[in-house]
């Protein structure tokens, strides 16, 4: 399957976020922390993400009597390219922001449902900005975001930190009508 179809789906994308940052997770724990879906969908997506090379099993082990497997992320997994992602129809791209939101309010309602949520404590945001950039303006600000961000990106797990879900959504916004 072609990795915009594999990616383009609300299930597999909160798959994929599940088991990021190296993390292995059996098909059980997934179920667990996608309670809305039913566990027959996890297992198909699982299906589908192994057979499409973003995820390997990481373990098997016995539980009573059956093989229970654990997931994580192939590092080798397909990605989507600039070329596909360019070739993406305007409704392609509707898919997959429609996809990314419904991952994101599904990841934020399973935070909120924690007994220890503290939005104001936990620095929680969703705000949102229009910034009037050049394009000389947004290509440094695009590079700057990624120099504070990729090695960040490549924290492990430890017991000082905690895992931060980061969305960052960037869009043209609608000019203001031109003075007459």
């Amino acid at each position: 399957m072609d990795p915009t179809e594999l990616l383009l789906h609300p299930v597999r994308l909160r798959i994929i976020h599940a088991l990021s940052g190296g993390r292995l997770r059996s098909a059980g724990e997934l179920c667990d922390r996608m309670p809305d879906v039913p566990r027959t969908s996890v297992y198909r997506h699982l299906g589908l993400l192994t057979e499409g090379g973003m995820l390997e099993v990481g373990d098997e082990r016995r539980v009573r009597g059956a093989v229970e497997r654990s997931y994580r992320l192939r590092r080798d997994r397909p990605t989507i390219s600039p070329d596909a992602g360019s070739a993406m129809t305007s409704d392609e791209h509707r898919r997959g922001f429609a996809a990314a939101m419904a991952v994101l309010i599904a990841e934020f309602n399973a935070y909120l449902d924690r007994a220890d949520a503290d939005p104001v404590a936990d620095s929680v945001g969703y705000r949102q900005a229009t910034l009037w950039l050049s394009p000389a303006e947004l290509d440094a600000m695009l590079t700057g975001f990624r120099d504070i961000v990729a090695p960040l990106a490549a924290n492990e797990p430890g017991p000082e930190r905690s895992p931060y879900l980061m969305s960052p959504i960037l869009f043209p916004g609608e000019a203001p009508p031109s003075p007459s």
